[in-house]
């Protein structure tokens, strides 16, 4: 099943709301616990196009895992939608 967004922009960024950034996460969860790993984390990245996912991925829960548990959870989504603005080449709309 293909998650449909929105559009893209004019410099190349997809463009989705945070629902819809959440269904996308959603579809890496391959343990279906709720909650985004590293490894899950960078098959998002290489999904996106972005270049050393493995690197982008550690980075990103260390800077988004408020609570240190190495996984993204609910409650650090919004942290991980910030993250990929910046890294992931996705720009969130926040309505």
């Amino acid at each position: 099943m293909a998650i449909k967004t929105r559009s893209y922009c004019i410099d190349g960024k997809r463009v989705m709301t945070i629902d819809e950034f959440k269904r996308w996460l959603k579809k890496f969860d391959e343990d279906k616990d709720g909650k985004i790993s590293r490894d899950e984390l960078a098959d998002a990245v290489r999904a996106s196009g972005g270049w050393f996912a493995r690197r982008k991925s550690k980075y990103g829960i260390r800077s988004v895992d408020d609570n240190g548990n190495g996984l993204v959870d609910d409650n650090e989504i919004k942290n991980l939608a910030d993250f990929a603005e910046k890294h992931l080449n996705v720009r969130i709309l926040h309505l």
